[in-house]
């Protein structure tokens, strides 16, 4: 008899933003082949008796091709076994998740995709960023830096013209680009935009800024995510206007960067034994 696989988000990185249906699917598991972004919190949900699989594809260093997971996710389903497929934030966005469910689909087998908190709901909340504000934003737009070969790439120009919220997954260490892209497609230099990295984990870091002033941006540990737009004025200011000792900073990530430049975020709630710094 056949297994299925579930094609589960994982959220942002607190444990406390997974979905009930997500946590009792995981602690299901008969196997688990997991992204290299789901933090070691949520890892450590897995049942002893399942099989895990790091499949992650991370800062374009791959330990698996696309294809290889493919295969597995069927192999372990066709042996009998409930596969959980897991991802950092929701699995349709920027998860790949529309090719393995076309692999599933011509393999036969049976599979479910449970939502999760994205990456960009999950940072914006966590810096107190309004993604959409009536006076400022009625539309909102997810992005990504980087396409595969041969696709075509985003129309920037029209997005930036829209008005939206631009939220660009993956923007990469390159900001003055990332600037001049955004300038190219007729955003004003003082737009304020917001790099946000780590969200929702204790290391979380937020950087606010302009589009102008985005090369000088700091080297913020991955994954980031960058907020583009007049809704980053809303931001809570007391939050924005924080600052901690670099210096002392455990992290170990912004050695060099203005205190003034980096906020931390709110806490996270402590969950003891399970709490262990992120690989």
């Amino acid at each position: 008899m056949k297994g299925k696989v579930y094609l589960v988000g994982a959220g942002p990185g607190d444990p406390e933003l997974l979905t009930l249906k997500a946590l009792r699917v995981l602690q299901t598991a008969g196997a688990v082949l997991h992204d290299d972004l789901v933090s070691q919190e949520i890892l450590k949900l897995i049942p002893s008796s399942a099989q895990v699989h790091n499949v992650g594809k991370r800062c374009g260093k791959k330990n698996i091709v696309q294809e290889e997971i493919h295969f597995l996710m069927i192999a372990l389903a066709d042996s009998g076994l409930r596969v959980i497929r897991l991802k950092s934030g929701d699995p349709l966005v920027f998860g790949r998740a529309g090719e393995e469910i076309e692999s599933l689909r011509r393999a036969g087998i049976p599979y479910e995709v449970v939502p999760g908190v994205t990456s960009a709901l999950g940072a914006a909340a966590a810096a107190q960023i309004p993604l959409t504000h009536r006076r400022a934003s009625s539309a909102l737009v997810f992005i990504t830096a980087h396409q595969a070969s041969g696709s075509e790439a985003a129309n920037w120009g029209k997005l930036a013209g829209s008005g939206a919220t631009l939220v660009i997954y993956m923007p990469g260490q390159n900001y003055s680009a990332v600037g001049a892209k955004l300038k190219a497609a007729g955003l004003a230099g003082e737009t304020p935009c917001a790099v946000i990295s780590r969200a929702t984990t204790r290391y979380q870091r937020n950087h606010r800024t302009t589009i102008g002033e985005l090369a000088g941006t700091p080297q913020l540990a991955a994954p980031t995510l960058l907020v583009v737009g007049e809704v980053v004025r809303f931001a809570d200011p007391v939050l924005l206007a924080q600052e901690f000792d670099v210096a002392g900073n455990s992290a170990g990530n912004d050695a060099g960067v203005p205190a003034a430049l980096l906020v931390d975020s709110p806490p996270v709630a402590d969950f003891g034994a399970n709490e262990e710094p992120l690989a």
